[in-house]
């Protein structure tokens, strides 16, 4: 059937719509590899009662935006969305995915101009994480789009020009180091000037320890752009944004130091720290900039990278972290007048109903804060709130209430720290 492309939606799909019947506007289907007003040839692959999904097979009318894919892989890895559009569309589409949240779940127009801050296109990641293989023979790789098929890569343009090194060089020794088919996926961090790098290897839960440090040893010798390995056993939960789990093995180092414009921090193995390394510092300054006072909470904290610039200009900050591997960092990293809390959000905020406090920066995963957070949050009565936000739908939510509770948006900025995905960064400052 031919279809017209309405709109690209979060996720990265296009929507289009079947014909109307007497039941009304018809279907929504989403193609995938699309853009809006474009007229494709498409095949239904799977159809429910609400909604439908497609793939085109042949472009009739073609989008302005459209452009060649930088990746030999596009469209068949599931790692990227938007290789086929330019990169200032790509912006675009963002901003407007962003702005449509607001408006349809939190009922916001912003007023504020939006300010979009964008990042080199490609090699801008320092950390990747591939799928291997052991068995037949050696492979790295991602999983397919929409699927858990595992498809083997040779290169990865997002990521830095340091982390492919790697690849190359783990392709390289592969087959003859004879992995232990117990090893699942390894990733790689790469410091701030891409000249050295973290290995992080996360095997099946049946390799013991001695196993585990035969399985670092050749990993090391193959890559030695790295400072040393960390073995972990797999996340084995639902939620693997929530493992928490020190190294069963550590191979030399399994630290690095990762200097900032405006710091330097100690970042291990298994800690959180932002994947972007050309943007790093503008999300810093968008957070930071012009905040002062006597109490800040830093919700969220990581490895305090917020936390370290907030104590320059705030009597005292207390910063929260849930992660083991993160807060030890934390602690490190952080100057005396920076309280380091372990707790989850929820847990610390429960029992903190009288700290008073001039700014909350919050950092939440994809989930958001969720409603128990935002209710504790909105009950602290802070004049100032930073949310730094990584899903506009969860940002859309959780405005609602504070939207409602009396906070107005002073500043919008779109950070685009994931370009050719997807994914949409967000920094929102709120007052009161």
């Amino acid at each position: 059937m031919e279809l017209t492309i309405e709109k690209l939606v979060y996720g990265g799909d296009g929507l289009a719509r079947l014909p109307a019947d007497e039941h009304g506007r018809g279907k929504a289907v989403f193609l995938p590899f699309v853009l809006e007003e474009e007229r494709v040839e498409a095949v239904v692959s799977e159809e429910r009662s609400g909604f439908a999904r497609a793939r085109a097979v042949d472009i009739s009318q073609t989008s302005q935006f459209r452009t060649q894919p930088g990746c030999p892989y596009f469209s068949v890895c599931g790692g990227c969305h938007y290789q086929h559009s330019t990169y200032d569309h790509q912006l675009d589409v963002k901003a407007s995915i962003l702005r449509e949240n607001l408006r349809r779940i939190s009922k916001l127009e912003l007023s504020s101009e939006l300010k979009v801050h964008p990042s080199p296109p490609w090699n801008y990641r320092n950390r990747t994480r591939l799928r291997v293989r052991t068995q037949p023979e050696f492979a790295l790789g991602y999983f397919k789009h929409g699927s858990h098929q595992f498809l083997a890569v040779q290169q990865c343009p997002i990521s830095s020009p340091l982390i492919n090194k790697a690849i190359k060089n783990l392709w390289d020794a592969g087959n003859a180091a004879d992995f232990n088919p117990g090893l699942r996926e390894i990733e790689f961090f790469a410091d701030a000037k891409d000249e050295s790098l973290l290995a992080e290897v996360y095997c099946t839960g049946d390799v013991k320890m001695d196993a585990a440090e035969k399985l670092g040893l050749p990993l090391q010798a193959a890559v030695p752009q790295s400072l040393g390995v960390a073995v972990f056993h797999e996340p084995t939960g639902k939620d693997e944004s929530m493992f928490d789990s020190a190294p069963l093995v550590r191979i030399r180092t399994c630290e690095m130091s990762y200097q900032t414009a405006g710091a330097t921090y100690r970042v291990s193995a298994g800690s959180f720290f932002q994947t972007n390394r050309h943007l790093t510092d503008e999300l810093v300054r968008i957070v930071t900039q012009g905040r002062s006072g006597r109490t800040a909470l830093d919700l969220y904290a990581g490895v305090g990278l917020f936390s370290v610039v907030l104590s320059r200009e705030f009597e005292r900050i207390i910063a929260v972290e849930s992660s083991l591997q993160s807060h030890t960092d934390l602690t490190y990293n952080v100057p005396a007048n920076v309280r380091a809390v372990r707790a989850t959000v929820d847990q610390y905020l429960r029992n903190a109903s009288d700290l008073r406090a001039d700014l909350v920066v919050v950092d939440p995963p994809r989930g958001g804060l969720g409603e128990r957070v935002t209710k504790s949050l909105i009950g602290l009565k802070v004049p100032n709130v930073v949310y730094v936000s990584c899903d506009p739908a969860t940002l859309a939510r959780d405005l609602v209430a504070l939207l409602a509770a009396g906070y107005h948006v002073e500043q919008a900025h779109l950070v685009d720290l994931f370009p050719q995905t997807f994914h949409v960064e967000s920094v929102f400052s709120l007052t009161r």
